[in-house]
């Protein structure tokens, strides 16, 4: 008879320390890193209440060894309010586009193929820094045209 797999991460953490252990195993090289992010992010999928996405989003990393489990990040993002994932996105962009570029060029297309919340993101574009839009705008164009949507 098999064992139940044990958790790695005690039920009784704050959302932050949860967090804290997402970034701590994010490039996930080890077993042990796989199985603690996989067991963090259930702990708070399953506790889902006012989540700091900016937080969140700041454990995408290219560097991933198994990208299905960060896929898994990806997916509960995606799982709160488009215009709160969306200011999170907006005031974390810069960051991210350095420490995750891959990430966050996946992110924008999936926001560029949804069209209620590509023209909410256009929306909320209009209210950040001039910086911030040029740079959104820089990577949506460079989706665009790697993907042939459109000749710029």
């Amino acid at each position: 008879m098999e064992k139940a797999p044990q958790k790695l991460i005690p039920s009784n953490l704050s959302d932050n320390d949860l967090i804290s252990t997402l970034k701590a195993s994010k490039l996930m090289r080890l077993r042990e890193e796989v199985l603690a992010f996989d067991n963090a992010l259930t702990e708070l999928a399953e506790n889902a209440t006012d989540m700091d996405l900016e937080e969140l989003l700041k454990v995408l990393d290219d560097n991933c060894e198994h990208e299905e489990v960060m896929w898994g990040l990806v997916h509960f993002l995606e799982s709160f309010d488009a215009s709160k994932q969306l200011q999170a996105l907006l005031n974390v962009v810069q960051e991210l586009v350095v420490s995750a570029p891959r990430w966050t060029e996946i992110i924008h297309y999936r926001i560029f193929n949804d069209e209620p919340t590509r023209f909410l993101y256009q929306d909320m574009l209009m209210s950040v820094d001039l910086k911030t839009q040029q740079l959104v705008t820089k990577i949506l164009e460079d989706i665009a045209q790697k993907h042939e949507l459109i000749n710029v």
